[in-house]
């Protein structure tokens, strides 16, 4: 099982599975992080690979100490369902 990297340069997550790549896009602005757009390769969807792309992400935002704005869709619903994460969300 692949890990999530933070690609800064191109100002995204990424997670490879089975040679294809699922993305969150994202804008930081000083410590709040905006995910603008979640890309999951037709190939892999229904396999759980968005949600395992969103959690590693988050994680990541929490590790650095970061507020985040669910401007995508999929994250916000994500959220919704794993109240745990609610606290990120900048208010």
């Amino acid at each position: 099982m692949s890990d999530v990297i933070n690609n800064k340069a191109r100002h995204r997550y990424e997670l490879e599975v089975e040679g294809y790549l699922a993305t969150e896009h994202y804008k930081l602005d000083g410590n709040v992080i905006t995910f603008e757009h979640t890309d999951v390769p037709k190939e892999l969807g229904g396999k759980g690979v968005g949600s395992r792309l969103v959690q590693g992400a988050l994680d990541q935002v929490r590790a650095a100490g970061l507020k985040l704005v669910p401007q995508c869709p999929f994250v916000k619903a994500w959220i919704e369902k794993h109240p745990d994460y609610q606290d990120l969300v900048k208010v």
